[in-house]
């Protein structure tokens, strides 16, 4: 075997569909001494990464934790602890990740109330009431920010609707956290989960939790165990608890970024992050149109951090994705499922949300068109976007 050298990792610019580009302040924080996972010093962080997700989630409740895994942990956890075999499940899908929460639903032994939407659009109250009409869920599961396809769902009418049919209400709110209002327990939403890599910042490998009390009530009145022993909430409460049980071995480092990274968000503030995300969204927009290019998804439905943008017809997908990682150093994202090689996601989350960023993907995307063949005003995207920010 030949010896392999050292690790060199070319810098880039991260604007696609996760992960997203890290402060250096979080990097830092991952270099600091390792230490044991049950000791006092790290028992401590615990309780402050849990006190500043409750802030970022806008939550109260007790169980609001971080999960060992990354954002498709998070989901499982709270599927795994809610649903009993023989439960009816009710989701919604209008992308890839409705499709998979579709999937562990089955796994869990539930029994699957499945509600299309068209991909690119968000969930509807009246897309709920459909499925609502021939069932009576446990449970109702909805994508907040569908990363697949950037459609945003308005959460609070369809919280009302799941509790007048006597369900619990979960959310995937991986892309959405701290790139836009998520507010828990102003809308009632019984459990939440997401991900590190996405606004907040953070490498991945973990995923917040929250459940509220009627969640937990559920949990507790369980005939049956979660089919997951690492899943297990009623455990994993005892280890982020007073009890401190051991459960498993946290992974230390990556708690240590995912502190650097909420107190970062917290400094910044709520508000003024939103403001930050929003506003490099409607530039990027503005100067993607300008050039001839047009949106997945209609205005007002749109998130802001991550963009879906459909190929031009005669572009072909990889070559420009390719030229921009090779002349650029920038990563974008393709499409996935019925998007596949029809759209590109740029993603606009967290420390990637910049003027500077806006600005520089609007040039390489201008050069890697023209060399397509793309008929474009030079400039023009560039100049719209400027108007904005």
């Amino acid at each position: 075997m030949q010896a392999i050298g050292e690790m060199n990792i070319t810098p880039r610019i991260l604007l696609g569909p996760g992960p997203s580009m890290v402060h250096p302040r979080v990097l830092r924080a991952m270099s600091a001494p390792l230490t044991g996972h049950l000791d006092p010093e790290f028992l401590q962080l615990m309780e402050e990464t849990k006190e500043m997700l409750r802030a970022v989630f806008q939550t109260g409740n007790f169980l609001t934790i971080a999960i060992s895994g990354t954002g498709s942990a998070g989901m499982e956890t709270c599927l795994v602890n809610l649903i009993e075999p023989g439960d009816e499940v009710l989701v919604c899908v209008n992308g890839v990740f409705g499709t998979r929460m579709s999937d562990i639903v089955e796994r869990c032994g539930g029994k699957l109330v499945r509600v299309d939407v068209p991909w690119g659009k968000p969930v509807t109250p009246e897309d709920l009431k459909k499925g609502l009409a021939k069932s009576k869920p446990k449970l109702v599961c909805v994508v907040h920010a569908e990363t697949s396809t950037g459609a945003w769902t308005q959460l609070p009418a369809l919280v009302n609707l799941a509790h007048e049919a006597g369900a619990l209400f979960l959310a995937d709110t991986v892309t959405s956290l701290a790139g836009c209002p998520v507010k828990i327990d102003e809308w009632g939403v019984d459990a939440v989960y997401s991900g590190t890599q996405k606004c907040l910042s953070c490498p991945p490998g973990l995923s917040p939790v929250s459940f509220s009390e009627a969640a937990m009530k559920k949990l507790r009145a369980r005939k049956t165990k979660p089919q997951s022993w690492y899943l297990d909430v009623s455990m994993l409460e005892k280890y982020w608890g007073q009890e401190r049980v051991y459960h498993h071995t946290a992974p230390i480092t990556m708690n240590y970024a995912l502190r650097e990274s909420l107190r970062l968000v917290l400094e910044e503030g709520l508000d003024a992050r939103f403001a930050r995300h929003e506003r490099n969204h409607k530039a990027l927009v503005a100067g993607l149109e300008a050039m001839g290019l047009k949106m997945v998804v209609a205005p007002g439905e749109r998130l802001w951090m991550l963009n879906s943008v459909h190929i031009p017809d005669g572009v072909q997908d990889a070559a420009v994705r390719s030229l921009l990682l090779k002349e650029f150093n920038i990563e974008i994202g393709g499409g996935l499922g019925d998007f596949k090689g029809k759209a590109w996601r740029i993603g606009l989350m967290g420390e990637s949300s910049t003027r500077n960023h806006v600005l520089l993907v609007l040039v390489a995307l201008e050069c890697a068109l023209t060399k397509q063949g793309f008929k474009l005003k030079p400039g023009a995207g560039i100049e719209a976007a400027s108007k904005l920010l």
